[in-house]
C-alpha cells in the first residue's frame, strides 16, 4: 500500500486497499469473531455476579500477553533477527512478580504490587540486555543467543521460586488484568497505552528510520552513521522489557506463576511470530508495524477458540498455527514472487512476434 494511501484513506484506489496485508488481516479477525459469537453457548453478553460477561471481553483479557511480546518481537525481526526467549522472560519477570509479592508482609496493597510489577520490568530488561550484548557485542547469532535465553530464562524462573508454582496472593496486583474500566479490561488499556508510547519512539524519533536500516542492510546502514550495533542491543533490551510485562499480565490473569516446561510463558515463541508476520512484518527484516502485530495478537488470541468450535482438536490447534507461519512465509518469499513474476511473462517468441508484427503494421502505414 502507498504512503498516499496511508495518509489518506480517500487517496486509497480499490487496487490498493486490496493489497493492503492489515485489511485482510481485519477481515479475519472479523470473521473469527464471529465463528467465536456465533457458536458460543452462552450468547453475546451476559450478567453474571454484577459483571458483564462476553466472549469480546475474554479476547480482550487474554490478549496483552501475547500483544506485549509480539510489539517486542516486530523490532527484533525487524532487525532480520529473532528472539526465542520472550516466553521464558515472561516466566522470569511472573516469577519475580509472585515471588515479591508472597514474600511481601502487606501484598495486596497497592505499594506492593507496584514494586512487583517494577522489579519484572528491571529483571527481564536485564535479560533483554544480556541478549542483546551477545549479539550486537560477541556478535552470536540471535537465533543461538536467544535459545540460550530461553533455557537460561526458565532455570531463572526456577530458581526464583524454588521450583514451585508460587501464588502472589494480591488482587490488587491482580487488577492489572482482571479489573475493569467502562466494562474494557485494564489489561488491554495498559496494552493500547504501551503500544502508543511504543510507536511514539519509533516513528516519532530516528530510531525506527534506524531499526528498518540495519533490517534491510546492516553494512550500508553503518557507512550512513547508524550504529548497528547500539541498535541491536537497544531492540533486544526492549523486548525483554515488554516480555516481562507480559509475564506480569499472564500471572495476574491466573494468580500464580508456573514454572515447569510447559507453565507460563510456554511455547508463546510462535503465537509472537504469529502475530507479528500476520502484521505485515517481513521475517527478512526492514519495514515493521507494529499496529499490525498488535491486530495480529488479536487474531491469533482468537484463531484458538474459532478452531476448538469449528472442531479442531485443542492438541492440534499449535500445528495448524505452525502452517499458518509457513504459508505466511511463503506469500512473503522474493523467491516465490520472483517464479510467480517470471511465469507471467510472455516467452521470447512470443515478444518477438509481436514486435515484428508492430513494425509491419508501421511499415505498411
Amino acid at each position: 500500500m502507498n504512503s498516499e494511501c496511508y495518509r489518506s484513506w480517500r487517496r486509497c484506489s480499490v487496487k490498493d486497499l486490496l493489497k493492503n496485508q492489515l485489511l485482510w488481516a481485519g477481515v479475519v479477525l472479523l470473521v473469527l469473531v464471529g465463528i467465536v459469537l456465533a457458536k458460543n453457548q452462552t450468547g453475546i453478553f451476559g450478567y453474571v455476579n454484577g459483571r458483564i460477561t462476553s466472549p469480546l471481553i475474554d479476547i480482550l483479557q487474554d490478549a496483552p500477553p501475547i500483544m506485549m511480546i509480539a510489539l517486542g518481537m516486530t523490532l527484533v525481526i525487524a532487525t532480520s533477527g529473532i528472539d526465542l526467549s520472550v516466553g521464558s522472560v515472561m516466566a522470569v519477570g511472573g516469577a519475580t512478580a509472585m515471588q515479591f509479592l508472597a514474600n511481601s508482609a502487606n501484598g495486596d496493597s497497592a505499594a506492593a504490587a507496584a514494586t512487583a510489577f517494577v522489579l519484572a520490568i528491571v529483571v527481564g530488561t536485564a535479560c533483554g540486555a544480556f541478549s542483546g550484548f551477545l549479539v550486537s557485542v560477541v556478535r552470536l547469532q540471535p537465533f543461538i543467543t536467544t535459545l540460550i535465553m530461553m533455557i537460561l530464562g526458565r532455570g531463572l524462573a526456577n530458581v526464583v521460586t524454588g521450583g514451585k508454582n508460587t501464588p502472589g496472593n494480591s488482587p490488587t496486583f491482580n487488577w492489572i488484568t482482571q479489573g475493569r474500566l467502562f466494562g474494557i479490561p485494564v489489561g488491554f488499556i495498559i496494552a493500547v497505552i504501551i503500544l502508543l508510547a511504543v510507536a511514539a519512539l519509533v516513528r516519532r524519533t530516528a530510531l525506527g528510520m534506524n531499526i528498518e536500516a540495519v533490517g534491510i542492510n546492516p553494512v550500508a546502514a553503518e557507512m550512513t552513521g547508524i550504529r548497528s550495533s547500539r541498535i541491536l542491543f537497544m531492540v533486544y533490551t526492549i523486548s525483554g522489557l515488554l516480555a516481562a510485562i507480559g509475564g506480569c499480565f499472564a500471572v495476574a490473569q491466573v494468580g500464580t506463576v508456573e514454572v515447569n516446561s510447559s507453565g507460563t510463558g510456554a511455547a508463546l515463541e510462535m503465537d509472537a511470530i504469529l502475530a507479528v508476520v500476520i502484521g505485515g512484518t517481513s521475517l527478512a527484516g526492514g519495514k515493521f508495524h507494529l499496529g499490525g502485530s498488535f491486530l495480529g495478537a488479536l487474531i491469533v488470541v482468537t484463531l484458538t477458540p474459532a478452531m476448538v468450535y469449528l472442531g479442531v482438536p485443542a492438541p492440534a490447534v499449535p500445528a495448524v498455527k505452525a502452517v499458518v507461519i509457513i504459508f505466511i512465509c511463503l506469500l512473503q518469499s522474493e523467491r516465490l514472487r520472483g517464479w510467480f513474476v517470471r511465469r507471467k511473462k510472455p516467452t521470447g517468441n512470443g515478444s518477438q512476434a509481436q514486435d515484428k508484427a508492430t513494425t509491419s503494421k508501421a511499415v505498411a502505414a
